[in-house]
This record gives C-alpha cells, sequence and structure tokens, in this order.
C-alpha cells in the first residue's frame, strides 16, 4: 500500500486517463503495475493502473472501479484527484459516456465540451473548508491548451478511421443514477447545454483545484429523453454505443499522451492557487499543511 505523502514516482508520472462507463483499463501499457493509494480523503475509486504507453509514464482510473461497481454519486472524487496528483498528474484526460441535448451532436459522436452546469446535489465539492479557504477560478474550467492536444490526437485517428466529433459546448452534469424525465430532459436542452452526464462534476473543479489540467473526451451514446424522433436513453442503448465508441476512445487517447509528451501544454491550470489561496500559508492548520503542499506541488 502506499501513503499518499510517499507516492510521488520518481520520475513523475504527469499524464492520467480517467476511464468512464465501459473503460476500466487501458491497453498498450507495458511494465504495468496497480498501485494502492491511501488519501486524507479516503481510498480512490480502484488501485491506479501505471506503466509505460510508447515508453511514456501513465497513470489510469477507472472511475466507476473494475467491473462497474460505483454510481455516479458514489464515485469518492477527492480521493481520486488527489490520489492521481500525489502520483505527479499535471495533464488529466477524462473519457466519459453522455447524451447529446443537440440535433447536430449524434450518438457515437465525440464531443470536447469546453464548459459545466453542475446540477448535481450531494457531492463533496472542495478540497478547502475546515479552516482553509481558497476560491479557484472556474470561468474556464477545461484546459485549452491541453484540449488542442487532444485536438490534433483526433485528427490523427481520423486520418485512420474517420468519425464525427465537435469542438466546444456545454457539459450538464446530473446526479443520477438515473436518467432524465422528458420535461428534465427538455428544461436541461433550454438551458444551452450540449451533452448530458453524471460524473464530471465535481471532478473538473477537483481536478482545478490540485492544479491539474483538465480536458473531457465525451462519447456521445443517446439523445437523452428530449428528442420526439429518437428511442429515450437505456442503460442498454448506452452500453452498446458507448463499446462502438471504446476503441477509438482508447487510440485517441493514446495520440494524446504522444502529444502531450512531446510537447508539454504550458497550462494556466498549473498555477491556479497561486491568486486563489485566501488563508494565509502560516494560517493553515497543521493537519491540513501536508495535504496542501501536495496540492500546490
Amino acid at each position: 500500500m502506499t501513503q499518499f505523502q510517499n507516492s510521488h514516482a520518481n520520475p513523475p508520472i504527469e499524464i492520467g486517463i480517467i476511464g468512464g462507463s465501459g473503460l476500466y483499463q487501458m491497453e498498450g501499457l507495458t511494465h504495468h503495475r496497480y498501485v494502492t493509494i491511501d488519501t486524507p480523503f479516503g481510498k480512490p475509486s480502484d488501485d491506479i493502473l501505471v506503466g509505460d504507453y510508447q515508453g511514456i509514464p501513465v497513470a489510469f482510473l477507472a472511475r466507476h472501479r473494475r467491473g462497474h461497481k460505483l454510481l455516479p454519486s458514489e464515485i469518492p472524487y477527492k480521493a481520486n484527484i488527489f490520489a492521481l496528483k500525489s502520483l505527479g498528474v499535471r495533464y488529466l484526460l477524462s473519457l466519459s459516456a453522455v447524451g447529446s441535448l443537440r440535433e447536430e451532436i449524434k450518438p457515437r459522436d465525440f464531443v470536447l465540451p469546453d464548459q459545466f452546469i453542475d446540477h448535481t446535489k450531494h457531492r463533496p465539492h472542495s478540497f478547502f473548508g475546515q479552516g482553509v479557504v481558497a476560491h479557484i477560478s472556474l470561468a474556464q474550467p477545461t484546459c485549452q491548451a491541453l484540449t488542442e492536444s487532444v485536438v490534433a490526437a483526433i485528427k490523427q485517428q481520423c486520418t485512420q478511421e474517420p468519425f464525427d466529433w465537435h469542438l466546444g459546448g456545454t457539459y450538464l452534469c446530473i446526479e443520477g443514477p438515473q436518467f432524465s424525465t422528458q420535461a428534465e430532459s427538455r428544461w436541461f436542452k433550454s438551458l444551452g447545454a450540449s451533452v448530458i452526464g453524471m460524473t464530471n462534476m465535481p471532478e473538473a473543479r477537483l481536478a482545478r483545484e490540485a492544479q491539474i489540467a483538465y480536458c473531457t473526451l465525451a462519447m456521445v451514446t443517446d439523445y437523452d429523453a428530449w428528442n420526439p424522433k429518437e428511442a429515450h436513453v437505456t442503460a442498454d442503448m448506452a452500453i452498446k454505443n458507448l463499446m462502438h465508441n471504446a476503441e477509438n476512445a482508447a487510440k485517441v487517447a493514446g495520440y494524446a499522451i504522444e502529444h502531450i509528451h512531446q510537447n508539454p501544454p504550458k497550462s494556466l491550470a498549473h498555477s491556479a492557487l497561486a491568486e486563489s489561496l485566501v488563508t494565509p500559508k502560516a494560517e493553515v492548520p497543521s493537519e491540513f499543511q501536508q495535504t496542501l503542499q501536495c496540492l500546490l506541488a
């Protein structure tokens, strides 16, 4: 078992992947092993798979645990992000299944959202509190520089197997685990959201607090419940379409790892706490000092 204070890899593992529904491991890793990490916020969803992809150190975490055993609201988001940060992760790609709230965004398309609406209700969404205050800017919740690396990876994969993809848009995150009612789905669509999912909040918030550059690669599985011309979403439908996209998603992730490694993006996220930590460091309670140092690293 690896305690968080001793878990920094040598050298650090700067690239992390979080796999969503249907994506519980990463193919192509060599010298791989599972690492168990305890954090001040408990254990992450699963042991973290670490290894080399084309010689590049990578950390992979199954968001719902191998075997898909965690509901969206049961995912230990704080422990997940903190565990990856403790390994040295600075760039994090989130692979996520979503429903479409737009006619032009079709099932089996890919989307790179750049905004979020958080409609969750019961999830701890900050590392701070209990004597330590920080107010992180989330005006731009995804990292544009990291997104450019993922766009390059998508274009590279599309030369081999073309698919439709969309740059930008708003991801609306609901609590789940139930899918939306028709009334809710129509309302969410009226808010201007592009896709709907259950897992990227507070994940994106916490990544920014941990000074990790974050980007979502969303895989569209359905039209939720708003579209009168399409069948309403079911778990079976979502998984079927997700499995169709899984191979492309894995290859895009692989290309993205190479692009990030070759040209590490300069991200504003990496200094997010510089002007956001309100509590003077000298006033931070002793029991939070080690946690803060990890977040600031």
